[in-house]
């Protein structure tokens, strides 16, 4: 199974991938963006969920790793950090950003991770900060943390750095490039569109100056 073609297909399926060249959102970075992902989605469509769920224990096997512990990013990585861990039956836990002003205060909820072999889930990747952040909260509760794996990234050279420099390896289901191709076969981008997209992921700081937005 080609779980990456497979995947792009889903995510356009349920129509968690848009596009909005003239009304851009902006990222927690400060970036515009003309295309959005909602893996959020993925729940509510069963099937093309299952396709993720099995993608990510896919490629867990097809890299090697023997994870003890499925960790999910709050708030949007731990749905599916939860079913694969109930998928692969292995224990799940979740990482807050920012630890409760009440009760226990921790950062790492479920279980103790001290000394276990930890993969960290994530549904999308931008600039990589909120998964460093929580593979740091996962590392300092004593956690084997060297692996990330996430439905889709960007791709951009900033995550790429950032992860390498907090020894880090990305692994992603599908890429953008290859949700172009698909959705472009589907119909669902026209060729300008996919030109406007590739010119984003290309430089996605300087896309809006030069599209005028400004």
């Amino acid at each position: 199974m080609d779980y990456q073609k497979a995947v792009a297909k889903s995510l356009l399926t349920i129509g968690a991938v848009g596009f909005a060249p003239q009304n851009p959102i902006t990222f927690k970075s400060g970036i515009k963006s003309p295309v959005y992902v909602d893996n959020r989605k993925f729940p509510f469509h069963p099937s093309q969920w299952k396709v993720v769920i099995q993608g990510f224990s896919n490629l867990i096997k097809e890299k090697g790793l023997h994870p003890d512990v499925i960790a999910g990013v709050e708030a949007a990585g731990i749905p599916h950090s939860a079913a694969l861990g109930f998928f692969m039956d292995k224990p799940s836990i979740f990482v807050r950003k920012k630890a409760k002003d009440h009760g226990t205060k921790s950062m790492v909820e479920g279980g103790k991770v001290e000394g276990l072999r930890v993969v960290l889930i994530e549904d999308l990747v931008t600039t990589g900060g909120s998964s460093l952040a929580s593979v740091e909260s996962l590392r300092k509760e004593g956690a084997q943390v060297n692996d990330c794996l996430v439905i889709v990234s960007y791709g951009f050279r900033q995550a790429r750095d950032a992860f390498a420099k907090a020894n880090v390896k990305l692994h992603t289901l599908t890429t953008f490039p290859i949700i172009l191709e698909e959705a472009l076969a589907m119909g669902k981008f026209s060729q300008e569109e996919k030109a406007i997209i590739e010119d984003w992921l290309a430089e996605p700081y300087g896309w809006a100056k030069r599209q005028g937005l400004e």
